[in-house]
C-alpha cells in the first residue's frame, strides 16, 4: 500500500512541477507543443509495452480486448460532457477559448491524470515490483500536460494559487488512484486485473488521441511527429532494459 501511494506520488508529482514551470518560465508556444508531443509518444510506448501487453499477459484477448474498448468509450463520454461545460480546451498553452470553466477545466485535469495513476498501483498488484517504466512514463508526459494547461490558465487570468491548488490537487488525486488502483484489485482474478490495466490504456490513448495530441499539433506544426516518435523510442528502450 505504502508502495503503490509513494510510486502514484512520484508520477502524480510532475504535474505540480510542470505547472511551476508553466507558471514562472516563460516558454514558447512552440516549445511546449513540442514537449507534449514528447509526452505524448512516452505515452504510447508505455500503452503498448507494459500496459497491454501485462493485460494480454494475465487476462488474455478477451479482457485484453473488452477493457481497452470499455476504457476508451468511458474516457470519451466523460470527455465530451467535460468539454461541453467548458473544460475542452484544459491543455491548450494559449489559454482556454472564452466561456471555458474553471471548474471544467479541473474536472478534465483530473480525468486525464487518474487511468495513468491508476495504472502505477496496478502494476504493484500480486507483490511484483512496480513498473519504473510506467511510472517514467508518467512522469515525463505529466510535465509537459501541466506546463501547457498551466501556462493557458496564466494567460487567461487565473491566479498563480489558484492554478497550484488545482495541480496540487491533481497530483494528490494522482497520489490516491494509484493507492485504490493496489488496493481494489489486489488478490482479484487475472482476467479482471487484465481487464482494468486495458481499461486504463484505453482511457489514456483517448486522451492522448483527442486532447493532447491535438494541442500538440496546432501549436507545434508537423516537427511534433518526429518528436512524438522519438519519445515513443525513448520508452520503449527503457522498457526492453528494464
Amino acid at each position: 500500500m505504502a508502495a503503490a501511494a509513494f510510486w502514484g506520488f512520484v508520477g502524480g508529482s510532475s504535474l505540480l512541477i510542470g505547472a511551476l514551470v508553466g507558471l514562472y518560465a516563460r516558454a514558447s508556444y512552440r516549445a511546449i507543443a513540442v514537449a507534449m508531443a514528447f509526452g505524448a509518444g512516452v505515452l504510447i510506448s508505455s500503452v503498448a509495452f507494459e500496459l497491454m501487453d501485462e493485460a494480454y499477459r494475465v487476462g488474455g484477448f478477451d479482457a485484453a480486448s473488452i477493457g481497452l474498448l470499455v476504457g476508451a468509450v468511458v474516457f470519451f463520454a466523460a470527455d465530451v460532457a467535460v468539454t461541453r461545460r467548458g473544460g475542452g480546451d484544459r491543455k491548450r498553452s494559449q489559454g482556454p477559448r472564452e466561456g471555458a470553466s474553471a471548474m471544467a477545466i479541473a474536472v478534465g485535469a483530473l480525468m486525464d491524470g487518474v487511468p495513468e495513476s491508476a495504472a502505477i498501483g496496478i502494476s504493484l498488484i500480486e507483490g511484483e515490483a512496480v513498473s519504473l517504466v510506467v511510472v517514467i512514463a508518467v512522469f515525463l508526459s505529466n510535465v509537459p500536460e501541466a506546463l501547457s494547461s498551466a501556462a493557458g490558465m496564466k494567460r487567461i487570468g487565473h491566479s498563480k494559487a489558484y492554478v497550484l491548488i488545482l495541480w496540487g490537487s491533481v497530483t494528490l488525486a494522482s497520489t490516491v488512484a494509484a493507492l485504490l488502483g493496489y488496493l481494489f484489485l489486489a488478490g482479484a482474478p487475472e482476467n479482471l486485473v487484465g481487464a482494468i490495466q486495458a481499461f486504463a490504456a484505453g482511457a489514456i490513448l483517448t486522451m492522448l488521441a483527442s486532447t493532447m495530441m491535438p494541442e500538440a499539433y496546432e501549436e507545434g506544426g508537423a516537427v511534433v511527429g518526429v518528436v512524438t516518435s522519438v519519445g515513443f523510442l525513448l520508452a520503449f528502450v527503457l522498457s526492453r532494459l528494464a
